[in-house]
């Protein structure tokens, strides 16, 4: 089942093949699992909600979280697909050493990668901007369907990479404040206008640069957040190899790019690397 013409697929393979490759994953890692991307061909143009509004007015986070309720609730039943178990599976045999993840649904956990660095966040969470106490997201679902009830039922949309769904009748949705303080509630996620904490983007930096190799699975590295390692790889002389479908912004820095999906490309690289096949 080749997915790129053989000297790419040989080439990722031998660039794998070194062992102690760092991995970077967008949007395009979870489409299989059915949750659309940004950017990607089928991509629907979403206009996301800044931090700076979300923090500035009831009204749009009124419309944030009617929104994510709905989004949420099918976000929720995701499970990780093949290209996730692939990659899981090249951590237990030391290929990979650490996934970098743009995503915030969780599903390289549930698929049994371990080190994840969750670049963005996690959409499970929420944390109270007053006094910074974290909660359950699941906990914050049953209070919000508890202040709203029948609301969820008449919505059918498709959620975003971040839970949005695409609904447009937020007025009559009633907010939860923090349960410790009376503050206002965020999901524990980088929402545009907000930095990545410089910790975690120097322990990634550390990561990248002390890889034999960055491979980038499904991201067009469109925001700086993502392009930023591949650009500190390129610089210290690390190999770069990125899969993805649609081009990049980091396509100028990588010695190997493949034009297809993840899953399909890592099925493919397992094949190649002799590792017992993902059932």
């Amino acid at each position: 089942m080749p997915t790129a013409p053989s000297d790419l697929r040989h080439a990722l393979a031998d660039l794998v093949a070194t062992r102690g490759v760092v991995t970077l994953t967008g949007a395009g890692m979870s489409t299989d699992s059915g949750i659309p991307d940004y950017r990607g061909p089928d991509a629907v143009p979403r206009t996301q909600m800044t931090f700076q509004e979300f923090a500035a007015s009831e009204t749009a986070r009124q419309r944030y979280w009617a929104r994510s309720y709905v989004g949420f609730a099918k976000f929720r039943r995701a499970d990780p697909n093949a290209g996730h178990v692939a990659l899981a599976k090249l951590q237990t045999f030391g290929f990979v050493d650490a996934v970098i993840t743009q995503n915030v649904d969780g599903l390289h956990e549930d698929a049994g990668s371990s080190p994840v660095i969750d670049l963005h966040g996690r959409i499970s969470e929420v944390i109270c901007l007053n006094c910074g106490t974290v909660s359950s997201r699941e906990f914050l679902q049953s209070r919000f369907t508890a202040a709203n009830p029948g609301f969820l039922e008449q919505y059918d949309g498709a959620a975003a990479p971040d839970a949005d769904a695409d609904i447009e009748d937020t007025d009559s949705f009633y907010t939860q404040p923090c349960l410790i303080c009376g503050g206002v509630l965020k999901p524990n996620v980088v929402l545009f206008g907000e930095n990545v904490a410089k910790p975690k983007v120097e322990h990634c930096r550390d990561l990248v640069e002390a890889a034999t190799g960055l491979l980038v699975l499904g991201s067009s590295l469109h925001v700086q957040s993502g392009l930023r390692f591949v650009r500190w790889a390129s610089r210290s002389g690390i190999p770069v190899a990125i899969v993805n479908r649609g081009a990049t912004r980091g396509d100028e820095f990588a010695d190997v790019r493949i034009e297809s999906g993840c899953s399909e490309t890592l099925a493919v690289l397992i094949t190649d690397l002799q590792i017992p096949q993902v059932s």
